[in-house]
């Protein structure tokens, strides 16, 4: 499906100006998603990257308290930085700094503290709506445990936490309805402790978390066997979310949903939107959690309930991942900076910038249902949503046959599509819009004739008035984009 990357001109009333007072100038258009991946800077993400590299090591168990070298000085410029950007902006930018005293052996054998710099952009509308980026700021070297040696951490993950840096940069200039939350996350390599740590701290803060993009080793475009692809950027979306555990399994047996998590339709989003941006990137999306038998920070928020995708390089390149600087036979190993392809990891970060915009202009998705067992049609219901219900808002209907990979057919209702009341097209009936309670709060219900729930697979998207639209949320057991709640137990039989 083909996402709408301009984004409208607000309307302006008539007003008379007189020789005393001037009518205001109406302010700039929101700038277009492809403008904002313009705004990426190659230059900006080296300086990132290098400046990280300068630390020495940035090992989880290094120095908290040297000024120039390991994790504690990273930290400390990771959150001057974000202090930067926020000055820059009217101090936009709230810092924090969610932390926990960890002691997990093997990999944490004594009693360390790990902590996250997290920057924090309200939204203005839709605060607690919540986009995440992130990407580990610590290091290794061969052995997991060694925090003195020099360990580099220039694609593995500088260029993760350069883009997160990057993105606060480009998209703290502008306003956004939803709260994008900038975290630079450590203890990664010892355990995904920063991931863990921020998940909870999102729960604390009761965050309605839309999605994490993590982005964790994106700045390479060469393969240690000599393979290259600049082209592609991976994304990793689980399929049957984790969190819910037995108790959804028994539903998705039952109804489907293997291959329609939340997580699954916003790698989905993001391919859609590589396409859309023209950035010379593709996203190839990899149906499983993470690389084989591997993790990283996206899984703990997966594991709170949270939608999370992993962003990873096309190809990797083992000899210059998690490796003593050294030379072998020839073979130089290492995670330097001279290994890295920057023009690539400008494109990465440009895709995240625009993905960030995307969610945080969007309303959140609905959560749809569906009905037809034992009929020639299909029922979808589903509550409206703040920002798609009311004035030129809509939802977009989608199905698909169950093994296809991508959404194949969709229509639009809702009250921003002309003659939404009654409404015949492609042979679908829209049914009446009923008001509840709350002026935002409408049910809405589309039937589809002779379309067999049996076949197909069902979704809603919500689009805004400017025709920003969230990611199709299924109609399915767990396909909301919210933590998996179980339904109310059946009241007891007379």
């Amino acid at each position: 499906m083909k996402r709408l990357l301009l984004v409208g001109l607000a309307l302006l009333a008539a007003a008379p100006v007189t020789a005393q007072r001037r009518a205001p100038a109406p302010p700039p258009p929101p700038a277009t998603l492809t403008a904002l991946a313009d705004e990426v800077s190659e230059y900006s993400l080296r300086g990132y990257v290098e400046r990280l590299v300068g630390f020495g090591t940035r090992h989880t168990l290094s120095a908290q308290d040297h000024p120039t070298r390991g994790i504690g000085a990273a930290m400390r410029w990771t959150e001057e930085e974000f202090g930067r950007i926020s000055r820059a902006c009217g101090n936009c930018l709230t810092i924090a700094k969610p932390e926990e005293i960890v002691t997990r052996p093997p990999r944490v054998p004594n009693p360390t503290r790990i902590w996250n710099v997290v920057a924090i952009q309200r939204g203005t509308t839709d605060p607690n709506r919540v986009v995440i980026i992130t990407g580990h700021i610590d290091s290794r070297v061969t052995d997991v445990m060694n925090a003195t040696a020099d360990a580099p951490g220039a694609n593995d993950d500088g260029s993760g936490t350069a883009a997160v840096i990057e993105a606060a940069r480009v998209l703290s200039r502008h306003r956004f309805p939803a709260t994008i939350v900038y975290a630079v996350l450590s203890g990664e390599e010892q355990g995904l402790h920063g991931g863990r740590i921020l998940a909870n701290y999102a729960r604390e803060q009761g965050w309605q978390v839309e999605a994490n993009l993590n982005n964790d080793i994106i700045g390479n475009s060469c393969g240690s066997d000599g393979v290259c692809d600049s082209s592609n950027v991976r994304v990793f979306s689980e399929g049957l979310r984790w969190q819910g555990g037995v108790e959804i399994r028994g539903q998705v047996r039952s109804q489907g949903g293997e291959n329609d998590s939340p997580s699954r339709n916003l790698s989905r989003y993001l391919a859609d939107l590589a396409g859309d941006l023209g950035l010379g990137l593709d996203v190839r999306q990899i149906w499983r959690n993470d690389r084989f038998g591997r993790g990283g920070d996206h899984t703990e928020f997966l594991n709170a309930g949270f939608p999370a995708v992993r962003l990873s390089v096309a190809v990797e390149d083992y000899d210059h991942q998690h490796q003593d600087l050294r030379t072998e036979n020839g073979t130089v190993y290492g995670d330097t900076v001279d290994e890295m392809d920057f023009p690539y990891l400008r494109k990465v970060t440009a895709l995240n910038v625009a993905a960030l915009a995307a969610l945080a202009r969007a309303p959140m998705p609905p959560e749809p249902t569906v009905e037809g067992a034992v009929s020639t049609d299909t029922t979808i219901t589903w509550r409206g949503v703040v920002g798609a219900t009311l004035g030129n808002g809509h939802y977009v209907v989608r199905w698909r046959r169950t093994n296809a990979p991508q959404w194949e057919h969709s229509i639009r209702t809702g009250p921003g599509v002309p003659n939404f009341r009654g409404i015949h097209a492609a042979g679908v009936v829209i049914g009446e819009a009923d008001p509840r309670a709350e002026a935002e709060r409408w049910s809405f219900s589309i039937r589809l004739p002779h379309v067999r729930v049996d076949d197909w697979t069902f979704g809603v998207s919500s689009v805004a008035a400017d025709g920003s639209e969230s990611p199709v949320a299924s109609a399915l057991p767990g396909g909301a984009f919210r933590p998996y709640t179980p339904p109310p137990p059946a009241p007891a039989r007379q």
